[in-house]
């Protein structure tokens, strides 16, 4: 074994990712400092943000998938060592990812009363209905921040949006103690306070981005092939081909956990706050793995732009095993503190004796969710999208889904048989992408040998 090249190989992969598990972990602790600082107003409006957000966050990420479609092809690009060709997909990336904004925009406002129709608490119902109204505002400055993020990462430039998004992730986190308490004479707003900070902080990070990215003489040479002028219907066909299927990885991924928070809201008020708080501390390791599968995506694009296959199946398998051995830390956290973590949130005894149960699950269900967001990543480098959809949308929606809800409802297990239904699909998902990963890049290879 070539340990040099490995080490080499291990080295650049890490100095790629951790910026982008920097960048996602800081978007993380916000989530996780909205729930504490609304935790503190009580269940009832931890449990309206977990709803508000389990809607939410479905759409926000069906648009993080579609944006997604700039970077894979931004890196094929830049393997091939085709300057023009990259400003040219920064343009079609605008396009795309500007009319996604404002239709998922008219989406989020057109769901946000059906909350009504969900069989919900009616206080948590009344809470999440504004706080929800405020957020989806945030959509389209987000999808305009994440058209550079894509497009500077599949350069493999990863430090600059961490750094961007890391400011104003703590700029929310301080917007939040002003605007949800009435802090220093500003208006005490409770839950709403959050989303204002939420929307206040994803503006200027649009903003912050643009700036950085029109005025750094790095991008220069690719900002002269931008033009609006350029843009073809076939490129924007070829990414709606890449970034609708991957938004729908993300659908049915995150839709499987939202209608899970649904599912929990049946049984109670107290089962969905603890249910949000494990998510919540779930979310932490799952989007730092996401790091990697955006390391994995850039570099499989990379390499299979440079047609080097095997290369690209030892990248892979590389990450693979970086993303194990991360996501097995994070399982013996939640094992050795699922008693003390649910604290940080709330002091509601039973709220807290819930969300230690299901921290549990969430410890066996860590391998396989960093083990399926890699696979993932990985396949969307080679702009393999479809089958992997296939995939997310059997193993949660057909077999997760309705064993949880059967374990749940039918045998009486509560919350504990939603989330042990939710470890099935992951695992799944894991074993099915790493086995495609495997057949494409080895079919790929044998093809280049010839």
């Amino acid at each position: 074994m070539d340990w040099k090249g490995f080490n080499a190989d291990f080295n650049f992969t890490f100095r790629l990712a951790c910026p982008v598990m920097l960048s996602q972990l800081g978007q993380v602790m916000v989530g996780v400092a909205d729930n504490v600082m609304v935790g503190r107003l009580g269940a009832t409006p931890l449990a309206a943000a977990s709803l508000a957000n389990s809607i939410f966050f479905l759409i926000l990420m069906f648009g993080i998938g579609i944006s997604m479609a700039v970077t894979p092809m931004v890196a094929a690009a830049d393997g091939e060592g085709k300057k023009g060709k990259i400003g040219r997909l920064l343009g079609h990336g605008f396009v795309i990812n500007g009319a996604s904004g404002f239709v998922l925009f008219l989406l989020v406002l057109g769901l946000s009363q059906g909350l009504k129709w969900l069989n919900q608490p009616e206080e948590v119902v009344r809470l999440a209905i504004p706080y929800l109204l405020i957020i989806t505002f945030s959509l389209v400055p987000f999808m305009f921040f994440q058209t550079y993020k894509q497009f500077i990462e599949g350069l493999s430039q990863t430090r600059q949006a961490m750094y961007i998004t890391v400011a104003f992730n703590l700029f929310n986190i301080i917007l939040n103690w002003l605007l949800i308490y009435g802090n220093w004479g500003f208006p005490e707003l409770g839950l709403n306070g959050a989303g204002w900070a939420t929307l206040i902080a994803r503006i200027l990070m649009a903003w912050a981005i643009y700036l950085y990215v029109t005025r750094s003489k790095r991008y220069a040479k690719f900002l002269r092939s931008f033009s609006f002028k350029t843009i073809r219907l076939s490129i924007l066909k070829k990414m709606l081909r890449i970034g609708v299927p991957t938004g729908l990885q993300f659908v049915f991924e995150v839709g499987a956990f939202s209608t899970a928070a649904i599912m929990m809201g049946w049984i109670g008020v107290n089962a969905l706050a603890a249910h949000q708080i494990a998510i919540n501390l779930a979310s932490i390791s799952y989007m730092m793995a996401s790091g990697l599968s955006a390391a994995a995506m850039v570099r499989v694009g990379n390499q299979l732009g440079k047609r080097d296959i095997s290369k690209l199946r030892a990248v892979g398998f590389s990450i693979f095993a970086m993303v194990a051995v991360f996501m097995l830390f994070f399982a013996l956290v939640f094992l050795l503190s699922r008693n003390y973590l649910p604290l940080l949130y709330i002091d509601d005894r039973q709220v807290v004796e819930m969300a230690a149960s299901l921290l549990v699950v969430a410890a066996f269900f860590q391998l396989s969710d960093g083990l399926q967001v890699v696979g993932l990543g990985a396949l969307r480098g080679l702009s393999d999208v479809k089958v992997p959809t296939l995939v997310t949308l059997v193993a949660y929606w057909v077999i997760g889904l309705p064993l949880g809800y059967f374990l749940a409802f039918m045998l009486g297990w509560q919350e504990m048989g939603i989330w042990i239904g939710l470890l099935t699909g992951l695992t799944l998902t894991a074993i099915m992408l790493i086995y495609r990963f495997h057949a494409l890049s080895l079919h790929l290879h044998q093809v280049s040998k010839r």
